[in-house]
């Protein structure tokens, strides 16, 4: 079977636009005929709502649009002062833009191992290295717990050592749209938190876009002014920024996007207990979901030894599989034998790399698609 034989695409962005399309059209008509194209209407109305729509049922979130989800981490580690002296902890299997933002403010990055039923940060391990620092690096003084595929990390046991020690905690949540833990917003745990709007994320613009999130109304501020040269007055910089900002056409679009996504996230769970039924009883288990964990399925992912002959066994049939992340960060040619890592060495984090697999999973999905993949893996 051909590529052009791919009955059941493992993502499908025109699906998503297709579906919406009356609606998204309007919008970017709306901008185009405003003349107004950067940092307008759109975008401050976009920060609002977002910003109310993660508050529900939590604190009062204040939001900030960028360019994308790699600055809004950046942004965040630049509002709160961390930068060159000091050293930021996070996982190495996350997409690299998680370490690339560390490096972009000057930080140092250091790579702690994930629990290998939830691929999230181990924080057995992260608690560890607070208490014993590895020797030779600036002091920790962020955690960016990433919330990947849409499962929600340990945040009651991160949350209370930072604290403690007077750790910042960075929530990345560009994985976890809408996801929650014990009822609580994924975003409105840790001190901020920065969301990816990239078209494949669960709430995806029609480019790049990123924005981030925080309680704390100084900081928001800060991040207002750093995306913009570090301008609080037109042309006067403050102290110095940079250039991120959200364009007032993916504001737009993403004010279409927002109202959609509980929806689309409930139709994600949907998809994910149709393949959990049909993995039962065979050689794979379904995606672990810890205790209390709501969990919003960005990717639907397995762990299978075989990995190759399976996703081979599955493209035969008409099912596109993708691996999501298939070299871990600290073995990938930009970082390999200069990044540090906890005291695993991340071992765990080196196998999950070699055995995850990723199936369909988008609110679009059809019903005849899901059961073409139920058969497939009923198969296995």
């Amino acid at each position: 079977m051909n590529a052009q034989d791919i009955t059941v695409p493992q993502a499908d962005l025109g699906a998503a636009y297709r579906a919406h399309k009356e609606a998204i059209d309007a919008a970017v008509a709306r901008v185009l005929a405003s003349g107004w194209y950067i940092l307008g209407q759109e975008g401050a109305a976009f920060e609002r709502e977002f910003g109310a729509w993660l508050s529900a049922g939590g604190p009062g979130m204040t939001a900030v649009g960028c360019a994308n989800g790699t600055d809004a981490i950046a942004l965040i580690l630049r509002g709160l002062g961390i930068g060159p002296g000091c050293t930021v902890a996070t996982v190495s299997h996350t997409a690299v833009a998680t370490v690339a933002a560390i490096e972009m403010v000057g930080a140092t990055p250091l790579l702690i191992d994930i629990d290998p039923r939830t691929f999230c940060i181990d924080a057995a391990e992260l608690l560890e290295v607070l208490r014993n620092p590895p020797p030779g690096l600036p002091p920790v003084r962020a955690v960016i717990p990433v919330h990947i595929y849409g499962h929600a990390c340990d945040m009651e046991a991160i949350m209370g050592p930072c604290q403690a020690a007077g750790i910042a905690v960075v929530e990345d949540v560009a994985q976890a749209h809408g996801g929650r833990l014990h009822g609580r917003m994924l975003g409105t745990i840790g001190d901020a938190a920065a969301f990816s709007l990239y078209p494949t994320k669960n709430l995806g613009a029609l480019g790049d876009a990123g924005i981030t999130a925080t309680p704390d109304a100084a900081l928001a501020a800060r991040m207002g002014a750093i995306r913009q040269y570090g301008w609080r007055r037109r042309y006067i910089s403050d102290e110095p920024g940079v250039n991120s900002r959200l364009d007032e056409m993916q504001a737009a679009i993403l004010r279409v996007r927002l109202p959609l996504l509980d929806a689309g996230n409930a139709r994600r769970r949907e998809v994910a207990s149709a393949y959990d039924a049909a993995l039962a009883d065979g050689p794979f288990a379904a995606p672990y979901r810890a205790p209390g964990v709501e969990h919003v399925f960005h990717q639907y992912v397995l762990r299978v030894p075989n990995r190759e002959a399976v996703m081979e066994r599955l493209r035969v049939q008409g099912v596109a599989t993708a691996i999501h992340y298939p070299v871990p960060v600290h073995e990938q040619a930009a970082y390999k034998g200069r990044t540090a890592l906890g005291p695993s060495g991340c071992g765990e984090t080196a196998r999950a790399a070699a055995e995850v697999m990723s199936l369909p999973v988008f609110p679009e999905i059809t019903d005849a698609q899901v059961e073409r993949v139920c058969a497939a893996l009923r198969s296995l």
